[in-house]
């Protein structure tokens, strides 16, 4: 198991490649300063919505005279208040995350690195357009690892931490979701990111993040031999699933004699297609972005499915 190094993590090339997409929320309660984030609610901002009659107790200063003398009617100019979004970066660091799939293909990335990397993305993204960002990194707990913090220049603050993060035990999203909502964070953007593999099963993982009161954006972890295990390492290659096995998991150490015969594999594809299938119909139900992120991929490219027109509204 291997912790991502800063200078793996940081890399200017990547950072530069970020600058088409952002983060947008469609409505932000209120309470934040100003950002570049809309409002639902309409006051004093820059950018004209609305008019409305005026009612006692009204700012006179929001009036708009031009009206009142053409109709002799008093009318409110209302306008679109801007304020910062947080967002909460959620990178999965259960073990598994660490563990080399394809010892036989030193070139292909860790799971838990492309997170990484990915959380680093987003919430550089999310600071240069100022909005706070805070980092709770999890396995079978939620850590703090950063608190929310605004401004472009916490860019680099937020990759020293994402280096020093060490991987985590089990996965426990449930207790981990649980503990962040008792955080009393403002309401913001939680973005989970993590292969969703949870023992508990994808009910209770979409139980779980049913309970939680931001928005939400589901980042999906994925490679070819999830979904079939014959193409973990490519087709005829020595990491495809074939005879008879022991399997050991990840995560708890316990292991399992089994032949790997077509009824085995056809009832894990099944089963699989019913874990995909369930975190989409969550996501689809809650309108919460989802993206599923090959980890062997280029991640920039693969996070423009959540921007359309290089913004991505929540």
């Amino acid at each position: 198991m291997v912790s991502i190094s800063f200078e793996e993590l940081f890399d200017p090339h990547f950072m530069e490649s970020l600058h088409h997409l952002r983060l947008v929320a469609g409505r932000v309660p209120m309470g934040g300063r100003f950002a570049e984030q809309r409002s639902k609610d309409l006051g004093h901002g820059i950018e004209f919505r609305d008019f409305r009659p005026y009612a006692v107790g009204d700012d006179l200063r929001a009036v708009d005279w031009n009206i009142y003398r053409r109709l002799g009617r008093v009318f409110l100019r209302l306008f679109e208040e801007m304020e910062d979004l947080p967002v909460y970066l959620m990178p999965d660091l259960s073990r598994s995350g660490f563990l080399d799939e394809a010892p036989g293909d030193p070139g292909r990335p860790l799971r838990a690195h492309v997170g990484l990397r990915c959380a680093l993305a987003l919430g550089a993204i999310a600071l240069g357009q100022h909005d706070s960002v805070g980092l709770f990194p999890f396995s079978d707990d939620v850590q703090v690892a950063m608190r929310p913090q605004s401004g472009s220049g916490r860019t680099m603050t937020l990759a020293k931490q994402l280096a020093a993060l060490e991987p985590g035990g089990g996965t426990d999203l449930a207790q981990s979701l649980k503990k962040l909502g008792a955080m009393n964070l403002r309401r913001g953007l939680v973005v989970v990111i993590s292969d969703f593999f949870d023992p508990a099963g994808i009910e209770a993982v979409t139980k779980a993040l049913g309970r939680v009161r931001h928005e939400l954006v589901l980042v999906r972890l994925v490679r070819a031999g999830d979904a079939d295990p014959t193409e973990a390492g490519g087709p005829g290659s020595p990491n495809s699933m074939s005879g008879d096995l022991r399997l050991v998991d990840a995560e708890s150490g316990e292991t399992r004699d089994l032949s790997i015969t077509p009824e085995a594999l056809n009832a894990y594809r099944s089963a699989y297609a019913r874990f995909r299938d369930g975190l989409a119909d969550f996501a689809q139900r809650r309108r919460a972005g989802l993206v599923e992120l090959d980890v062997d991929g280029d991640i920039v490219e693969q996070l423009g499915a959540l921007f359309e027109g290089g913004r991505y509204e929540a």
